[in-house]
């Protein structure tokens, strides 16, 4: 399926745990909560951002690594892919994968997505980036946002029934590690600067 928005265009092409409350308090994650029931955004009182940081780029944001759910096995939920189709973390397995949840409307998310970006394009050979957007109205909003970022690298793959985002019961953003037997190494939650030296550190430990 082609999608045209003006002069951008982007083809819709085949693809191949627990509660951390203590995280989410005081501001201690610049993160975005869930989007309201009928594809509102939040307001103010929901993103845990402030005014600067939205302006800013992404190191004005915070961030904690989570190594406390390492070994698990991915989640068996769906989603769905780039050909309009269900996937499961699964599908990804035989090489390491890095899973993201974002939104359009999370200013963190926003901020960190050509970053990550930059990164899926220059481990492509050795791993697999998939940021899943949990935007309620799906592609309607997620496509158009991509044929205007104009990612090298990343796919538009939705999450609209936040299926993902409720088994890992997080903010946005949110990023998983799995190696390639989908066990979890790490995760990041809250926006990180994938090309700086925090994220090279924590990629050198799976290898990268």
């Amino acid at each position: 399926m082609l999608l045209l928005f003006g002069e951008s265009a982007i083809r819709r092409v085949p693809s191949l745990y627990s509660l951390i409350p203590a995280l989410l308090l005081a501001g201690s994650i610049a993160g975005c909560d869930r989007e309201k029931a009928g594809g509102e955004q939040p307001g103010a009182g929901q993103a845990n951002i402030s005014a600067s940081e939205a302006k800013g780029g992404v190191e004005t944001f915070k961030h904690q690594v989570i190594r406390t759910e390492a070994g698990k096995p991915a989640p068996a939920v769906s989603f769905t892919g780039p050909d309009d189709a269900p996937v499961t973390l699964a599908a990804f397995r035989g090489k390491p994968l890095l899973v993201n949840l974002w939104a359009t409307w999370c200013a963190p998310c926003v901020a960190e997505m050509p970053t990550l970006d930059r990164l899926a394009a220059a481990q492509k050979d050795k791993l697999t980036v998939v940021a899943v957007a949990q935007d309620l109205q799906g592609a309607a909003v997620v496509d158009p946002w991509f044929a205007k970022a104009k990612l090298a690298a990343l796919q538009p793959y939705i999450d609209p029934d936040n299926h993902l985002l409720d088994v890992y019961n997080s903010a946005l953003p949110t990023s998983i590690l799995y190696d390639a037997e989908g066990r979890e190494v790490w995760r990041v939650i809250g926006a990180i600067d994938w090309q700086g030296e925090e994220a090279k550190a924590l990629l050198g430990e799976a290898g990268f």
